[in-house]
């Protein structure tokens, strides 16, 4: 009896020194809702990842999707979800009232009683080899943009060490070549580049032997005459404007994306990357540090001064000097606030006949960075986390200030070949990514619906 009292009293005093554990009105409703109904979650199924829903809400998605992945970030679950009775029980004893409602719903909605009928009847089927097998197919890969990003790794990947090693690329451009060196073959290619309207006179320089440094000595009077009889105005004051621009700088001055790259590596990588995830941070870039050369030619391409011109005013518009009008500044302005992945869409499309492929690239890469860029703004409203939008472009601002600076720091130390893995990469492979993601936000919003 004595020992009996002395563990009564022990426990006495472990309960009084014992904090008490109060559930109280601190806990809200809100913290235990469900991510497809954001209701209050009713025999909630926590799966492999870590994320719980509703099991009539998940079997729902079962029964639409016909995928056996979590419904908000799409990892796979291996074997089958079961109830997690712990939360259940909380939930239960913490919001009684709304989960009895909840329940009585859901068992007079015939919709969801047969879903959750199906997907349990789905469960019994399964057997413990689906379980492994699961677990093997999760560790395959993740999917078929996955396979085809691993596929173009490789084929990239040979393809970049081959042009590494023979080292004909980038350094036989005309750019690194001073004109007085230029063959007469290398006379007509600088020619040719000028436009499909070029091609009228290729037979008359190759005729005539033009090199570079003949070439430098032609006066618009000899182009006018015999033998190159360049009667077409336009076309003769283009290509002295651009003969101009040779004698200037000695060589030929960077007229598509390739030379521009072989000009200004470090410029075009880090434009590529700023114009992939910030935009109007690159296009303020270009108009700080780079307005002659780059952003005069931009402005003047996506707002032209007159409707409707051709391909054939490609080199027109990159030889513009003149300063943008006011309507040019209106249009590009309201252009740059909410569409900017337009502008680089439609500076690609008068691309498309110097470069095909990549042009094309472009345009779809910036269609789908636009995509992005209305989801993520759809999150901010639907979330109502407008008041955060300046901080979070200050954040951006200076996350993409610091890349830039450590870039610059660190350029003349990183390989060449490291340099242009990443620029094709940005180039080529992310349109496949963005694919991917626009799928992932879509599936997103599908859920949400549910």
């Amino acid at each position: 009896m004595e020992e009996t009292q002395k563990k009564d009293v022990i426990v006495a005093g472990q309960e009084e020194d014992s904090p008490v554990i109060s559930t109280s009105p601190q806990i809200s409703v809100n913290e235990f809702s469900c991510h497809c109904c954001y209701d209050t979650l009713v025999n909630p199924t926590t799966l492999n990842c870590g994320h719980s829903f509703c099991r009539h809400c998940l079997a729902l998605w079962w029964m639409s999707s016909k995928k056996t992945e979590c419904p908000e970030c799409r990892e796979k679950w291996e074997g089958f979800p079961k109830v997690n009775i712990l939360l259940r029980d909380a939930i239960e004893k913490l919001f009684p009232d709304a989960i009895r409602m909840r329940i009585e719903d859901i068992q007079q909605n015939n919709d969801i009683v047969q879903s959750l009928a199906a997907f349990q009847k789905y469960g019994n089927d399964q057997s413990p080899l689906t379980a492994s097998t699961g677990r093997v197919n999760q560790q395959r890969g993740g999917g078929f943009f996955s396979g085809v990003l691993t596929a173009l790794t490789g084929v990239a990947v040979v393809l970049l060490v081959y042009h590494w090693r023979s080292r004909e690329s980038e350094h036989g451009l005309l750019v690194h070549k001073a004109v007085a060196k230029w063959t007469a073959e290398e006379v007509v290619l600088w020619l040719e580049q000028l436009g499909p309207w070029a091609s009228l006179y290729k037979e008359r320089f190759l005729s005539e032997r033009v090199n570079g440094r003949l070439l430098l000595t032609l006066t618009e009077e000899e182009f006018s005459r015999a033998p190159y009889t360049i009667e077409n105005s336009s076309h003769r004051r283009v290509i002295l404007t651009e003969l101009e621009r040779v004698r200037a700088l000695g060589v030929k001055p960077p007229q598509n994306l390739w030379e521009y790259k072989a000009v200004n590596p470090g410029r075009s990588l880090f434009l590529l990357y700023a114009l992939k995830s910030s935009p109007r941070l690159g296009l303020l870039y270009l108009y700080l540090f780079d307005y002659t050369d780059s952003f005069l030619p931009f402005i003047h391409t996506i707002c032209p001064l007159q409707e409707g011109t051709s391909g054939e005013d490609i080199l027109t518009k990159l030889l513009d000097l003149r300063e943008p009008t006011w309507r040019q500044w209106r249009e590009f302005l309201v252009k740059y606030s909410f569409l900017p992945y337009q502008l680089i869409a439609e500076f690609a499309w008068d691309w498309l006949e110097v470069h095909y492929w990549t042009s094309r690239f472009l345009i779809v890469n910036a269609m789908l960075l636009s995509v992005l860029e209305l989801f993520s703004f759809w999150k901010i409203w639907s979330r109502s986390e407008l008041k955060t939008v300046p901080q979070r472009m200050w954040s951006h601002f200076w996350k993409v200030s610091t890349q830039g600076l450590f870039m610059a720091m660190f350029w003349p130390l990183i390989p060449q070949f490291v340099c242009n893995c990443l620029f094709y990469w940005a180039l080529y492979f992310n349109p496949i990514i963005n694919i991917d993601l626009v799928v992932k936000e879509v599936r997103r919003l599908e859920t949400q619906v549910l």
